[in-house]
């Protein structure tokens, strides 16, 4: 499969600072979460602290921007948070991060440290193009409820990731979908790691490079790809 990834001008003109960059990765090894995959949760929540000084994650420039973003296609951002802010809410509570799988525990883990959005998506689930858009709301979205396997479909203007056959993940980088998840029998993903100013290239860039050399040490002799930010 060549992976594309486009953005829609409708997107870029909501949030004209808007940058991504993809870490697409063949021949991966992932399982249950273990002592590694904990250890890096462990030091991102660390970093996190170290970060934040005090302050509530919403307060940090990078994920006030993800709330500007989010309130422009209509979403409200303190009850609909991005997926860096979640996990970084998570991270300091009592709980703590969750342990999914290997795979999973390390693209959070980036997530956490650097305060930006990072999401995994199995490329043996994916049909065709990745596209950012703004849905019409007719998309489907393949999720879980309660246990059962359910059909939802994104809100008119909301701004969603999807493929040719359905939605991937709602409200951005909010909520991604059953179908295309990084399970522990995946072996080929792509990371998205997505940045709004103040984020720079550079800095999205050096999280990008943290993360494909965890990789690299987790599954030795993956062939890892760097796709330039866009």
């Amino acid at each position: 499969m060549t992976l594309t990834i486009t953005v829609s001008d409708e997107v870029r003109s909501l949030a004209p600072s808007f940058t991504h960059l993809a870490v697409e990765a063949h021949g991966l090894v992932n399982g249950p979460s273990d002592e590694s995959s904990s250890a890096l949760l462990d030091d991102a929540t660390s970093r996190l602290v170290e970060r934040l000084g005090g302050r509530a994650p919403h307060e940090d420039p990078r994920l006030a921007a993800w709330r500007g973003a989010y309130a422009a296609f209509g979403a409200k951002p303190s009850r609909t948070r991005n997926s860096a802010e979640a996990l970084a809410r998570r991270a300091l509570t009592d709980a703590g991060l969750p342990r999914i799988n290997r795979l999973v525990d390390l693209y959070n883990a980036i997530s956490v440290a650097h305060l930006i959005p990072v999401g995994g998506e199995d490329t043996d689930r994916i049909r065709g193009a990745m596209r950012l858009v703004r849905a019409t709301g007719q998309e489907p979205f393949p999720t879980a409820a309660g246990g059962a396997e359910v059909v939802e479909h994104p809100e008119p203007g909301e701004v969603v990731w999807c493929d040719d056959e359905a939605v991937t993940c709602r409200r951005w980088n909010w909520r991604q979908g059953t179908r295309t998840g990084l399970t522990e029998d995946s072996v080929n993903a792509v990371f998205l790691l997505e940045g709004l100013a103040p984020m720079t290239p550079g800095e999205l860039v050096a999280a990008a490079t943290e993360l494909a050399e965890s990789l690299e040490k987790m599954s030795p002799g993956a062939r890892i790809t760097l796709h330039p930010a866009a």
